[in-house]
């Protein structure tokens, strides 16, 4: 673990080298968190060590305000965690594409960083999550705006307790400390939003993992029939919380697909390839009730 000045601030991140023969030679995965009471631990706690162990370089970091990383008053465009990304990775001397893991919003930076970046982005694994498109913005102000409302009731905080521990609680508290201090409710709507070409422009390969009660059960699908190479795989039963409530399915999808695709061995790639079709054997057939 360590912290590094990346675009201005000081980040914090987590590195685990991949446990193989020649680590340089090995993919890198580069965790993104999701926004408000998230950090990097939710990556660390559930896909870290098994996506090093299975040979594979991992990254975590926790974004501009979360975590331990810190907390500008201003500078909470989606730009703004863009070009975080890319100083750290700067700064960390990683060469070479990389797989980008992103949850919820940390997908949503995934997607922003493939368009600017196009050439350091190998694919993309996002994980109920959506780009940063108008429709975003619009539904991402709203929703801003409704927490950092419900967020000055005391009561917000005792029902968040009585449902679900002190913990949580706590971890709402500094959400709303983060709503309240920073430009972030005004500023991360704004994008820059893409444009459906723009989207449409992203060509690297993406598999988007989705919980059947998540935020897109709607249609599901929206977003693979937009990009060129998209998978779109279904969890049944999961809601937003796909990541912390399926992470070992989430581990199933995420390690052949890397591993087949840095290594262009058919079987694994296409093992993933069928899982996120709906396909595969049952221990990777996710789009299966």
């Amino acid at each position: 673990m360590g912290k590094i000045v990346a675009n201005g601030i000081r980040t914090h991140f987590q590195r685990m080298p991949a446990r193989c023969a020649d680590a340089r030679s090995a993919p890198t995965v580069v965790f993104i968190h999701g926004l408000g009471t998230d950090s990097l631990a939710s990556f660390y706690l559930t896909l870290a060590a098994p996506v090093a162990a299975a040979g594979i370089n991992m990254i975590a970091y926790d974004l501009r305000g979360h975590g331990r990383t810190d907390r500008p008053a201003t500078g909470y465009r989606v730009g703004d965690f863009v070009d975080d990304l890319a100083a750290l990775l700067d700064e960390l001397d990683v060469e070479g594409p990389v797989h980008l893991v992103g949850n919820s919003f940390g997908g949503t930076v995934a997607f922003s960083y493939a368009l600017a970046h196009p050439h350091r982005v190998a694919s993309i694994i996002s994980i109920e999550a959506e780009p940063a498109t108008e429709g975003w913005g619009s539904r991402m102000s709203q929703l801003l705006r409704y927490l950092a409302h419900e967020m000055t009731k005391e009561s917000t905080f005792a029902d968040i307790e009585a449902k679900s521990g002190a913990h949580h609680a706590k971890l709402a508290r500094n959400a709303a400390d983060k709503f309240h201090t920073t430009s972030i409710v005004d500023d991360l709507p704004t994008g820059p939003l893409m444009s459906v070409p723009e989207l449409m422009s992203i060509r690297c390969p993406v598999m988007s993992v989705l919980g059947s009660e998540g935020l897109q059960a709607g249609d599901p699908h929206l977003l693979g029939s937009v990009l060129h190479n998209c998978r779109t795989v279904i969890m049944q039963g999961q809601d937003h919380s796909v990541l912390v409530d399926a992470h070992r399915r989430v581990r199933e999808l995420l390690i052949p697909w890397v591993l087949g695709m840095h290594s262009e061995i058919p079987w694994l790639y296409e093992a993933a390839e069928a899982a996120a079709l709906g396909t595969a054997p049952a221990v990777l057939a996710d789009n299966v009730a």
